[in-house]
């Protein structure tokens, strides 16, 4: 962890209630799967355009998550299959700023993500009935889910000077369920947020310079199928290739 703080001491601070006008919890979301190899560069380019998420004067934040499905792994299974107006629910704790969430994603038809929230007392791998209540309001169903596993990283949070946009970038992202454990600790994960998808993004085009190019990518269904390769895969399989081809990368 002591060698991203280096490249990220430099850039102007921005605090949690600064952050309030850029929240997006309905946006498009753009990602990006890079090699850590590639990241001083691509801080270096960034400083000029963005502002660093400052919380208690930390600039690297710790995310613990614990994800649901059913037991038929639905989410995963609607992810794999293309699915519109599919869902992701997870607790998620916001370790540096002391708040946990119950959490609810949806991509819609529209390509839009719209993110659905309660705060929490702690991560639970057991639903209240006010907890239920909510999950099915949202989903507009009543379902039956239960815990899965448990996604962990440590995130850097920029937003810019200029546009209304948030980014994102994910380190050191490490996974488990029971016994069995996996990482992607050599792999960036980026996520550019905005209203509405646009190119004119400086972190795109900078990526773009870098061959950093933007790929449709889960955390959840990525670390799922390392957790379960016996799942249905056909469909993820040039990302799974993509991903061992980057962690090769980094052993070069």
């Amino acid at each position: 962890m002591s060698h991203f703080k280096d490249l990220i001491k430099d850039f102007d601070p921005i605090t949690l209630d600064e952050m309030d006008e850029v929240k997006l919890m309905s946006r498009t979301d753009t990602k990006f799967a890079f090699s850590s190899a590639k990241l001083p560069q691509l801080l270096s380019r960034m400083l000029p355009f963005y502002r660093i998420l400052n919380i208690n004067n930390k600039l690297i934040h710790d995310y613990k998550s614990l994800y649901y499905d059913t037991s038929e792994n639905k989410f995963y299974l609607d992810h794999h299959n293309n699915r519109v107006n599919r869902n992701k629910i997870r607790f998620r704790e916001y370790v540096d700023s002391g708040l946990v969430f119950l959490e609810i994603k949806t991509k819609n038809n529209k390509g839009k993500t719209i993110k659905k929230r309660m705060k929490v007392k702690s991560i639970s791998d057991k639903l209240n009935s006010e907890q239920q209540d909510y999950i099915n309001k949202i989903i507009g169903n009543e379902i039956s889910v239960e815990p899965k596993q448990w996604i962990n990283f440590y995130r850097m949070t920029f937003v810019h000077k200029k546009q209304k946009e948030r980014l994102t970038v994910d380190v050191d992202l490490t996974f488990s369920e029971n016994d069995k454990k996996g990482d992607l600790k050599n792999i960036i994960i980026g996520e550019v947020k905005q209203e509405r998808m646009s190119r004119s993004s400086d972190f795109m085009t900078i990526a773009k310079d870098l061959n950093i190019l933007p790929i449709r990518i889960s955390k959840y269904c990525m670390s799922t199928l390392s957790l379960h390769p016996n799942l249905k895969s056909n469909r993820f399989k040039p990302k799974v290739l993509f991903i061992e081809k980057l962690k090769n990368y980094n052993l070069n």
